[in-house]
């Protein structure tokens, strides 16, 4: 029986083994793919994952942020919505007023989700936030934080 995998579990794949290992560097991208094929990720998949990490580095390095009023209110676009139900929203407001994402992460987070293009669950929505963060330039609290509610099963936000 095949079973069909999105890029998420390819990034979910590639951070458990690779991103999470500070020795291991995304430099070995072929190495990495031939790794993902073997254990039965699809090619088309295992592109579009690598894209997306490239792309977050990107825009990570870009730095041209603009910073958002402390008093202003971050408004969903019906695309927005289209991919995020209302309790991903309302994790994502969860993290914001907890400090865990700033407006900066909480933009790059939502780029990110948009660019993979379809609806994500909870679980899936908790990884993208955490690979974010790893990949973010002083969120190592945010980071470990994220690290526990995603391994530890924490549900006590606001749904």
């Amino acid at each position: 029986m095949l079973i069909k995998q999105s890029v998420v579990d390819v990034l979910m794949f590639l951070f458990e083994e690779y991103l999470g290992d500070s020795n291991e560097s995304m430099d070995e991208r072929n190495n990495m793919q031939v790794r993902l094929e073997e254990v039965g990720f699809q090619h088309q998949e295992i592109d579009q994952a690598f894209n997306w990490l490239e792309d977050l580095a990107t825009l990570r390095e870009g730095k041209d942020y603009m910073l958002a009023n402390t008093n202003s209110i971050r408004i969903f676009s019906d695309f927005e919505k289209n991919i995020l139900d209302q309790e991903s929203i309302g994790f994502l407001m969860y993290l914001e007023q907890s400090d865990i994402l700033t407006p900066i992460t909480r933009e790059l987070v939502l780029d990110r989700i948009m660019a993979l293009d379809h609806p994500l669950d909870i679980e899936q929505l908790k990884w993208i936030v955490m690979i974010v963060l790893h990949t973010h330039p002083g969120e190592e609290n945010a980071f470990a934080w994220m690290e526990g509610l995603v391994f530890n099963e924490v549900a006590d936000y606001i749904q």
